[in-house]
């Protein structure tokens, strides 16, 4: 026998994209290759995600305060680049941060590595 069961519906939650810019931007950062040594700066591509001046309109309560809460970063989206030595070329993995907070005006005043 099948019963009919009432499921209370809960508000969408709103997407968290709607809450920042974003944007691809490229940053040269010095990095040593593992395999031959040579230190030489790569351009590494992060997105950029920038708070929004207001908040998105249609949000409940709960949208107000993670939107409250939420605060610019960036994300490195590339994951391996080539050695710049012609004698080497080799493919090497980046390792450290991935996610880095921003400042409200704008981009970190250090590097990210």
């Amino acid at each position: 026998m099948i019963s009919a069961v009432s499921v209370a519906r809960q508000p969408e939650k709103m997407d968290e994209r709607k809450f920042y810019d974003e944007k691809e931007q490229t940053k040269q950062i010095p990095l040593t290759c593992p395999h031959c040594r040579q230190e030489s700066s790569y351009p590494v591509r992060w997105m950029v995600r920038t708070k929004k001046a207001q908040p998105p309109k249609g949000g409940n309560e709960e949208d107000r305060a993670h939107y409250a809460k939420a605060r610019s970063y960036m994300v490195r989206i590339d994951d391996m680049v080539a050695c710049r030595n012609i004698r080497c070329r080799k493919r090497f993995e980046l390792t450290g941060q991935t996610v880095v907070l921003t400042q409200e005006g704008g981009l970190p005043k250090d590097e990210p590595e």
